[in-house]
């Protein structure tokens, strides 16, 4: 069983699992809490629902309800992390079958595709992950940054950077699993062609031409050469 396989399972297995806690999470944009000292609260919102929480403790999130009203920037990053999400589960089924240990997924040719596919549906996980939660923070950081948006600015939320850690250890491992088939092909095969005696070797110029032919007993190869 390779390392290298086993090393990006890993990694795309983790993405996976990072890109599946960013899309369901609810801290995708954040009020700043220095902004809000005097009241003590603060807004978290996601892709699915709108959240709002106090010192004290007490939380109350509200789902979008409809999707029409919902941004465009939304509805696009919703349409990535899903993606995302969905391309990671079927990478990590393919690279389970490509995988050397597992005895399913057929000959070691088989699974040498699956296992290209995987790195494949891995990378391409891991870009659309990384377009989602660019768009989403680029629409936050324009919106800070703009000195006539009067309306509440926003920070990065925690769900952005776990997005692009998995969709980082997607690309890493799908990169990994596409090299790993190279590893196999350099796999040396050697053919035995049996022991090559000195006696046929030489009686191969008998039928050659005259200058290799020999009439008589050499003196080179006398009783005396082999002492």
């Amino acid at each position: 069983m390779s390392m290298a396989q086993i090393s990006a399972l890993v990694c795309g297995v983790g993405g996976f699992g990072a890109l599946v806690a960013a899309t369901t999470s609810n801290e995708w944009k954040v009020t700043t809490r220095a902004s809000s000292v005097i009241t003590a609260t603060w807004v978290y919102q996601g892709l699915w629902m709108n959240c709002a929480g106090n010192a004290l403790g007490s939380f109350h999130c509200r789902p979008h309800f409809t999707i029409f009203k919902v941004e465009g920037y939304i509805q696009a990053c919703r349409g990535l992390m899903i993606a995302a999400v969905s391309l990671g589960f079927f990478g990590s089924i393919f690279a389970l079958f490509g995988m050397k240990c597992t005895k399913v997924g057929g000959s070691d040719k088989a699974k040498a595709k699956l296992a290209c596919l995987a790195g494949i549906v891995f990378i391409l996980s891991g870009l659309c992950s990384m377009t989602g939660c660019s768009l989403y923070a680029n629409k936050i950081t324009t919106e800070f940054f703009d000195p006539l948006f009067m309306e509440q600015k926003y920070e990065l939320g925690a769900a952005l950077f776990i997005g692009w850690a998995g969709a980082s250890l997607c690309i890493i491992g799908g990169v990994i699993f596409c090299f790993s088939i190279s590893d196999n092909n350099k796999t040396p095969s050697y053919t035995y062609n049996g022991p090559t005696s000195v006696t046929s070797s030489r009686t191969k110029y008998h039928g050659g031409e005259g200058d290799f032919k020999t009439t008589g007993p050499s003196k080179q190869f006398d009783k005396n050469a082999y002492v």
